[in-house]
């Protein structure tokens, strides 16, 4: 176990009637209370990173700033985190200042050639 797996109390207060489903549940099982707790813990976080609709929420507030990196990561994986990063660093970058192309061109006719403005910069 990492240093983030250590187990830590914590208190929270619930209805009555949620506590004692939980408690027939674990007893059908024969597992305590804590251990159907943290399995229910995991699953809904687990369902929530994969979730669009908050995988976009995360997003827009990592491109505005309101989130930093680790925190992403923890809310919706380590690859998800790290597209995102990319992504918001691609938005970041300045967009080329390439002439349009002449009226009379047809960009993508045969004569077409590519622009390697770019390349000695890689």
């Amino acid at each position: 176990m990492g240093a983030s797996d250590d187990p830590r109390r914590v208190h929270f207060q619930s209805p009555e009637y949620l506590v004692e489903r939980l408690d027939a549940i674990a007893d059908l099982f024969d597992k305590d209370r804590t251990t159907l707790l943290v399995e229910a813990i995991r699953e809904y976080l687990a369902d929530t990173a994969e979730n669009e609709t908050f995988q976009e929420l995360v997003a827009t507030k990592y491109y505005d700033d309101q989130l930093e990196f680790e925190t992403v990561k923890q809310l919706v994986g380590a690859e998800t985190a790290q597209r995102l990063r990319l992504l918001k660093a691609d938005l970041e970058d300045e967009p080329l200042d390439l002439a349009a192309p002449d009226d009379d061109i047809d960009i993508y006719g045969p004569d077409a050639t590519a622009d390697d403005t770019d390349a000695g910069q890689r």
